[in-house]
């Protein structure tokens, strides 16, 4: 057992483009091989080093099972890495992380890297199960005849694509849906959830403007019909402002509705990844720690009820787990699915009743401190490439806890099937 603190070293990320832009002719295999090539150039690290590889992705390739495996194969890296993939839906690269950490802290490991993953450009389209089971006969067909026969069968309808759903298979309500409801249920407005959206684009742009964010990307060479280098997130509207945001109509309530295209975060494409090390190695491989991992925690709810609430239930066991309070953070990076599902949550961390009523406390978990709250921006504006925000997040952390030498730093992430993620990082 390695009694040391997990470090969190340093990481790097591809440029997060929406779906059909800038990223959409490289796979989520491109994309991950790409961050964690350069994270291996900046960190100045010897690929034998590494003893494990974990990688989240949401919507795998049918054609590539782990892309944690095709990552640890990079000619940077002796092929003898073992190698997982990840999937806690939009957490993924989160729970990548924390394998990596439980990894090094039981002394099964002293060097990880961990992160995510999603081309959600390139989807796997499917058929419907009446042409996959003609395609499996015609394979298995022993006569031109009786191939014949069965491509006769074929019926228009059974050509129409089956594309992958982004809905909860157990109630068939959409993200979207499910944030609508949330909105209802809680009271979130729409001028509330189109402030915090612009809140998100114009930080997220200041951030791109200094330097931050872009500090944290691998520029790629794109292979798109007008070429060029993408060196940042192309999601992010410098120009966006209420009175725009205003004119768009609601998106799955049409009539009642308040959730919209401008508050919600795009479906994008793009790979982040994190060196983590024990302290013991960091210190002999001589680099200095970004931060520590002081603590992590998975929730889940009903997901027929608030499905993106479970940052509300992970949230106060991090912070137990860590021994902390609310009042003691520094920073909080919150990943927003979308504004009414971040501000459902914050109401949920700042009241009494559901202090008392949900997780059986007598006091609120803590009031959120706006001058502390994803002083970049957020999934809003950046973007969120399902299998990758997770280590977005993480890098975002704690390169911003680095420079305001921040002792505490939160994470939080909702995800499908009513799931919650949150994890403390420290500085010593």
């Amino acid at each position: 057992m390695n009694n040391g603190r997990v470090a969190v070293v340093a990481g790097c990320r591809t440029p997060f483009c929406r779906a059909g832009t800038a990223l959409k002719d490289m796979s989520a295999v491109d994309l991950a091989r790409h961050a964690v090539s350069e994270l291996v150039h900046r960190a100045n690290l010897g690929g034998s080093a590494v003893d494990e590889v974990y990688f989240g992705q949401v919507v795998p390739s049918p054609q590539v099972s782990n892309i944690a495996r095709e990552v640890s194969l990079l000619p940077q890296f002796p092929k003898n890495i073992p190698a997982a993939s990840v999937n806690r839906a939009c957490a993924s690269a989160n729970q990548a992380i924390a394998f990596g950490q439980d990894q090094i802290r039981s002394g099964r490991a002293n060097v990880v890297i961990a992160g995510g993953a999603e081309s959600l450009s390139n989807i796997p389209i499917l058929h419907s199960r009446r042409m996959a089971d003609i395609v499996v006969r015609f394979s298995r067909a022993k006569s031109l005849s009786a191939r014949l026969e069965l491509m006769a069968s074929v019926r228009p309808k059974d050509l129409i694509p089956v594309a992958p759903a982004i809905a909860e298979p157990s109630t068939g309500e959409s993200m979207g849906q499910s944030a609508e409801k949330m909105a209802k249920m809680n009271g979130i407005s729409r001028e509330d959830q189109d402030r915090y959206a612009l809140r998100s684009h114009r930080l997220a742009h200041a951030g791109t403007q200094d330097g931050r964010l872009t500090a944290e990307i691998a520029p790629v060479l794109s292979a798109g019909r007008k070429g060029g280098v993408v060196a940042q997130d192309n999601g992010i509207r410098h120009d966006a402002n209420l009175e725009q945001m205003a004119q768009l109509k609601p998106v799955f309530d049409r009539r009642y509705g308040s959730v919209t295209a401008a508050n919600t975060s795009p479906l994008t494409d793009g790979a982040a990844a994190v060196l983590l090390m024990s302290e013991e190695a960091a210190l002999s491989l001589g680099y200095e720690p970004l931060a520590f991992i002081r603590s992590y925690a998975v929730a889940a709810l009903d997901p027929g009820e608030q499905l993106l609430q479970g940052p509300a239930f992970a949230v106060p066991k991090a912070l137990d787990r860590a021994g902390i309070g609310w009042q003691e953070l520094g920073l909080v990076e919150m990943h927003e699915a979308f504004a009414a599902q971040i501000l459902s949550n914050i109401q949920a961390f700042e009241s009494k009743q559901w202090a008392v009523e949900k997780l059986g406390r007598p006091q609120p978990v803590g009031e959120v401190n706006w001058e502390d709250l994803n002083v970049m921006g957020g999934s809003i504006a950046i973007g969120h490439p399902f299998g990758a925000t997770g280590g977005r997040i993480t890098l975002t952390l704690a390169n911003e806890m680095k420079r305001r030498d921040g002792q505490f730093g939160l994470i939080s992430v909702c995800a499908q099937g009513g799931m919650g993620f949150a994890m403390v990082l420290e500085r010593i």
